[in-house]
């Protein structure tokens, strides 16, 4: 049964709380957090990665979501236009895809040759390894959901004026490909999962139950992240507050209900 928003925000707020804690703990320890965000279109990315820095600084945990190389990055080597978006200390990043297109979207739509995948597949582990091993905390993550689900969903897409920006010609020529997406991802997840950098499988069909089972997991495999929270002393003014003053301009009249 899927998770009702009422029950959904319950269970959310204490693991909010938990990620506000655990920000905090990254910036006093200076902690470099990389979190991938990965699966089929619409499984809920964007959903996911909104959940986990709903309440955190800006500043601190930010969106990575990279659009198609420029003809510059595509001269690059693969992985060098992603280096500059891994956080410095006390930062987390939370990547909205990542390398990892070119095992995906790459692969199946024919946009890197044979050799590019294979070597892209034998590099990645180095590549994470060498992350890990400078002390940087990565966690990958992939949202599963059925072919089921991901029709219904591309179908509101399509349906929602609101969301109907989210579909591009990609996401629509991928609805034929759900199996050789698939034979992409075991591919991915053979070559790439290592115990320095471990793919994680969240079952995405329920986008809510998903988002508390991710976070959850996200939490639970980070170091103990308690810090006591600075005591603010908030003085008292000792005098009568003061109503704004506009001076020559008003305030715009409330919008009528």
């Amino acid at each position: 049964m899927a998770l009702k928003g009422k029950e959904y925000r319950k269970l959310l707020e204490p693991l909010t709380e938990d990620l506000v804690a655990m920000a905090r703990w990254a910036r006093v320890t200076g902690a470099r957090v990389v979190v991938l965000f990965e699966g089929r279109d619409t499984a809920g990315k964007g959903g996911a990665i909104r959940a986990v820095r709903d309440k955190l600084n800006p500043r601190q945990c930010y969106t990575v979501a990279l659009s198609k190389p420029t003809e510059d990055e595509n001269t690059q080597w693969y992985f060098q236009r992603y280096i500059k978006h891994l956080p410095s200390a006390g930062q987390i990043a939370l990547f909205d895809r990542s390398w990892y297109n070119r095992a995906g979207v790459e692969t199946v739509m024919g946009f890197a040759k044979d050799e590019d995948v294979e070597r892209f597949l034998e590099q990645a582990p180095v590549f994470e390894k060498l992350l890990t091993d400078d002390g940087i905390l990565l966690f990958k993550y992939w949202l599963t959901t059925d072919q089921e689900k991901q029709e219904e969903r591309l179908l509101e897409r399509a349906q929602d004026p609101l969301k109907r920006w989210k579909l591009s010609p990609i996401d629509l020529a991928a609805r034929e490909k759900y199996d050789a997406y698939t034979k992409a991802r075991e591919a991915m997840l053979k070559a790439t999962h290592y115990e320095h950098a471990p793919w994680t499988l969240v079952d995405f069909n329920d986008q809510k139950r998903g988002r508390l089972t991710l976070i959850r997991d996200l939490l639970d495999r980070l170091p103990d992240t308690y810090v006591d929270p600075p005591e603010i002393d908030l003085p008292d003014l000792g005098r009568k507050p003061k109503a704004e003053s506009y001076g020559v301009l008003k305030p715009i009249q409330p919008y009528p209900i």
